[in-house]
């Protein structure tokens, strides 16, 4: 590394830090419906929607009630991009004159985009038209990710309130996040694109001359508009099939620390906010330290494996699959940020990283997106781990756990449990599936422990509601749209509905004053108990089926062999 690559991540991450206090109170000052910076200018339209739909945003509901009506309101969201999809051809904003989408891709792109998963088994460029794209794909951006801010939300006040069964309304949580936090920071994000050179037009393509003096089509379109939400919302799916390696989408150093920077700025601002509503921000900055460990830590492991290189390249550094525009170090960065936030824009090829730097970007995945994770997914994924850390310390010390002020009891263990089992089953039973059948073998393209790391990065990325690959797995078939789009689904609402019941039990609890004896969880201590068990969970969990993959790799290429 560089003394330019050192101080681009040092840059990188005291921005970070920097913005996670401002950003974070607004967006507490926004939930709470206190005055902000953005209500005089948008004030009127949150009125006028509440007018137009017909909610009540002073109603609110208990966990059962916000859980039926976010389920419905995704239901509606797949069935509008599944049947776009099936009938594009005769939908306008088609200037490629592009075929309807196959039942079972378009089934699965629905799902992708209404998890907020945003796998790709497509290309873009080539598969859906501009309709589908804005009208499907980008909406699906706003929305799914505003439904892992409002199960956040409900998830504090769950834990803040106390003997009420009521967690909000989902309507308001939904228009809030959408109208003041996610629509602004797009909008400034795609004009700073813009000016970078990410295309914005309706252009079906540009016919150009080649140096060669051949003719070459280059795809054209509404580019920077969809690449804003995707990176904000921790969606990433791309406009073009290469994703943020491509000109289009990322074409100077400064579009990609932008690119790179909204990946993780509202996740991590999350954590204040969440600090401002439970009433210590003190513990709002243990959660993101805690996330900052890891990070960092992944970054570190990473970023030796590949400066390390390949004996059977003579140990170079690794840029196979890297864009020579960005070099090794922010190919790794961007790898490691976008699995540790459920991302999954990517700007290298991940089947081409070190078989470490790969290993660290399934744990991201694996661990349940909590290092900072997805917008609100990753931070009421890691209240789940925190939950479980003081069942964990209360059995050790003898006493009732409780985590601010409320006792952590049966229900919420088993409920805490079931969210950390559901994606894991995805993960571990669909893999074994896939590498015993003839149908998912059929889409390897590699042999050996790197065939397999392609199978299980494919099933951690849909269950972790990720959405990058391997790039080396031919996942458009029958097989894998469908067993991909259940584990996204899985993955998903397998998690939401246990967060939700984990709310609507603790919010009709009392709140109990600490004491002397209280287990305190905003200490070092806490973030140690936190990190270890966090990592235990993962490590027996995944450790078996990552030996088969990248560990063994790794000894492999060591020994100068390859795959």
């Amino acid at each position: 590394m560089t003394t330019g690559d050192i101080l681009q991540v040092i840059l990188f991450f005291v921005v970070i830090i920097a913005i996670t206090p401002f950003l974070g109170n607004f967006m507490s000052r926004v939930f709470t419906g206190k005055r902000h910076i953005m209500m005089p200018a948008l004030g009127w339209l949150e009125k006028l929607t509440y007018r137009f739909s017909g909610v009540n945003p002073e109603e609110e509901s208990n966990w059962k009630e916000y859980a039926i009506g976010l389920l419905m309101f995704n239901l509606i969201g797949f069935v509008f991009v599944f049947l776009i999809q099936l009938f594009q051809a005769q939908l306008p904003m088609n200037p490629a004159v592009l075929p309807n989408v196959s039942w079972h891709s378009a089934f699965n792109t629905a799902v992708s985009f209404m998890t907020n998963t945003n796998w790709q088994g497509y290309a873009g460029e080539t598969t859906l038209s501009f309709a589908v794209q804005m009208v499907g794909l980008t909406v699906q951006n706003f929305v799914s990710a505003a439904t892992g801010m409002a199960v956040l939300l409900a998830l504090i006040r769950g834990i803040s309130r106390k003997t009420t069964d009521k967690l909000g309304n989902f309507w308001t949580d939904i228009t809030r996040s959408i109208l003041y936090v996610l629509i602004p920071l797009s909008i400034v994000l795609a004009i700073l694109l813009v000016g970078q050179g990410v295309v914005q037009n309706f252009k079906g393509h540009e016919t150009i001359g080649t140096l060669q003096g051949t003719q070459q089509i280059i795809p054209m379109g509404p580019a920077a508009s969809q690449i804003a939400i995707k990176q904000l919302g921790s969606n990433g799916g791309g406009f073009f099939n290469a994703n943020s390696a491509h000109p289009f989408e990322n074409p100077t150093p400064f579009s990609n620390f932008l690119e790179l920077l909204s990946i993780l700025i509202i996740p991590a601002a999350l954590t204040f906010t969440y600090g401002k509503l439970v009433g210590s921000t003190r513990q709002g900055w243990i959660i993101f330290s805690t996330m900052m460990i890891l990070l960092i830590a992944g970054l570190s492991i990473s970023l030796y494996s590949e400066y390390s290189g390949n004996p059977v390249f003579g140990h170079l550094p690794l840029m196979e699959g890297k864009e020579t525009r960005f070099g090794i170090t922010n190919s790794v960065l961007w790898s490691t940020v976008t699995t540790a936030v459920s991302s999954g824009s990517v700007n290298a090829m991940h089947a081409s990283l070190s078989p470490l730097a790969g290993m660290v970007a399934m744990i991201n995945i694996m661990l349940g997106e909590v290092v900072f994770g997805g917008v609100g997914a990753g931070l009421y994924g890691m209240v789940i781990f925190i939950i479980l850390t003081v069942f964990i310390a209360g059995l050790m010390v003898g006493r009732t756990p409780e985590y601010l002020g409320k006792k952590i009891e049966a229900f919420e263990v088993k409920m805490a449990i079931l969210s950390v089992l559901a994606p894991s089953f995805v993960i571990l039973i669909f893999t074994a599936w896939a590498s015993v059948s003839q149908a998912g073998l059929s889409g390897l393209n590699n042999s050996g422990p790197h065939g397999f790391s392609e199978m299980l990065y494919a099933y951690a990325s849909a269950a972790g509601n990720n959405g990058s690959a391997f790039a080396g797995l031919n996942a458009n078939t029958v097989f894998y749209n469908l067993t991909l789009g259940f584990g996204m689904l899985i993955g998903r609402f397998g998690v939401i509905i246990p967060v939700l019941a984990i709310a609507g039990n603790m919010a009709g609890k009392n709140i109990t004053p600490g004491s002397s004896g209280t287990f305190r969880t905003d200490n070092w201590l806490f973030i140690g108990l936190l990190i270890a068990v966090i990592l235990i969970v993962g490590g027996l969990t995944f450790f078996p089926a990552l030996s088969f993959g990248p560990i063994i790799e790794h000894l492999l290429m060591k020994s100068g062999i390859t795959f």
